[in-house]
């Protein structure tokens, strides 16, 4: 079968590419935005990809196209697709009739932590030697790649609540019926789909209807957002988890963190005991920093458990866990000066980001440099959340083109750490050179590609640094 997917650089999208590739169908697709990792991950998979949306690539037509929710009425390819024969369907619709039918799947879902969650939890199954089959909105370094089949019966997928196509705007995690269902946080986002956080609650109330009583589902007990998505309604078995240590209710996953470098009882997060219903049942020591990834571990240990595999395999698996690409990972040191990527897109994500580097680095300077860059960010949406989310910093940096929409000076004018908007990517690139010193840690964060800047701001400060030996 020729499949033909419009959008396929999305993470989303190019997982579903890698799966049918896989799976031994034809595969071709478009999109306009092509940057890795996901067009390096689809090239070396062979997949051919047309740059555009025009009508002329459905020209010999394909088997079936399948549409991202990228796509709109509108543009040219959807327009011809319309007039045509040819069988559409959305990603989450393909994936869940040509994949995840006759699979055990286990779906993480939330505002925050669903890529980190999702990989921790496919790496646990995978090292535990049962081959599963994932599809994660990210590249999880252990593995090198965003999906795959897999051996039956278990497949993790990271479960988002955007809307599904233009033709089908329920949300996407509604196509994927989990038998495990682990539900992080729940917040306002996507500001350009749902009018305000109870729309959401709702969406995730729908999710929830989908697991059967054989399931399980596991939440974190302190979200408010999570409470009331399963006080609409639940009928499946839960269990719970949160950072909160010496907590003995039936069911409640916990943890009890090691020292940091800072000092005092919170710790950075790269130690851990592993505690259900107050007992202790394993311990973890990796190198991922902050408490929010602890929870994310905690529910990924607990989801793996009802797969079958030991808590002490879990943790095992986790200490050897290399992280994924974009989560605050290291892009490159040159001249003393760390540079870091993040996939920043939520006030309440930079927060937990910048606090935990923080307590890995101490009184270390961290500059953070953002770009506001998400279609919620674009609205406006949390800009009075955002000069708080950075506090921890000891200098910011924002970029703000021209055709942002909203006042970044005026969000950022009561800030207590020094904040300086640039609205020329050029111009940012030589100011930051300029202002990195030996021992900083410049930590930029964007969900996008950021126009290349850590590579650009790297390649100035090794200039830089040439200039100076000379």
């Amino acid at each position: 079968m020729h499949v033909h997917i419009l959008g396929i650089c999305g993470t989303f999208m190019a997982g579903v590419a890698m799966i049918a590739r896989e799976a031994g169908h034809q595969v071709s697709g478009s999109d306009r935005n092509v940057y890795p990792p996901m067009s390096t991950q689809l090239a070396a998979a062979g997949i051919d990809i047309h740059t555009g949306f025009d009508a002329a690539q459905l020209d010999p037509a394909p088997d079936v196209v399948v549409v991202g929710n990228v796509m709109s009425r509108g543009q040219p390819v959807v327009e011809a697709l319309l007039e045509s024969h040819i069988p559409y369907v959305s990603g989450p619709e393909w994936l869940a009739t040509h994949v995840l039918r006759d699979r055990w799947v286990l779906a993480v879902a939330g505002t925050h932590g669903k890529t980190t969650t999702s990989s921790m939890l496919a790496w646990i199954l995978e090292f535990a030697g049962l081959e599963p089959g994932f599809l994660i909105g990210g590249m999880p370094h252990n593995f090198g790649l965003s999906a795959r089949l897999g051996r039956a019966p278990f497949f993790v997928i990271e479960a988002d609540e955007y809307d599904t196509a233009f033709f089908d705007k329920r949300a996407k995690f509604v196509h994927y019926r989990p038998r495990t269902l682990i539900l992080n946080n729940l917040e306002f986002d996507h500001a350009d789909i749902y009018s305000d956080v109870a729309a959401i609650e709702r969406q995730f109330h729908h999710l929830v209807r989908t697991v059967p009583g054989s399931g399980l589902i596991i939440h974190h007990n302190r979200d408010g957002g999570v409470r009331n998505a399963l006080a609409m309604g639940c009928w499946t078995p839960t269990e719970s988890f949160s950072l909160t240590p010496d907590n003995a209710d039936e069911g409640v996953w916990s943890a009890r963190l090691a020292g940091s470098a800072l000092g005092g009882a919170g710790g950075d997060g790269s130690r851990f005991e592993v505690l259900l219903s107050g007992a202790t049942l394993g311990h973890v020591t990796w190198d991922l920093l902050g408490v929010h990834n602890v929870e994310n571990a905690l529910a990924a240990i607990a989801a793996a458990r009802h797969a079958g595999v030991p808590v002490e395999i879990a943790c095992s698996a986790l200490c050897v866990f290399e992280g994924i690409k974009r989560r605050l990972e290291l892009r490159g040191e040159v001249a003393g000066v760390r540079v870091y990527d993040d996939f920043a897109h939520h006030p309440t994500a930079i927060t937990t980001t910048v606090d935990g580097l923080r307590r890995k680095v101490g009184r270390e300077r961290i500059v953070a440099i953002l770009e506001p860059r998400s279609n919620t960010m674009r609205l406006g949406v949390h800009q009075a959340e955002l000069a708080a989310s950075l506090q921890k910093a000891d200098t910011i940096w924002v970029y703000a083109p021209a055709d942002l929409g909203w006042d970044v000076q005026a969000a950022f004018s009561d800030s207590a750490v020094p904040a300086k908007v640039v609205s020329d990517l050029d111009a940012l690139v030589t100011e930051l050179a300029a202002d990195l010193r030996p021992g900083d840690h410049a930590l930029m964060m964007s969900n996008g590609s950021f126009g290349g800047l850590h590579e650009r701001v790297l390649a100035a400060l090794a200039e830089r640094a040439k200039t100076g030996e000379a």
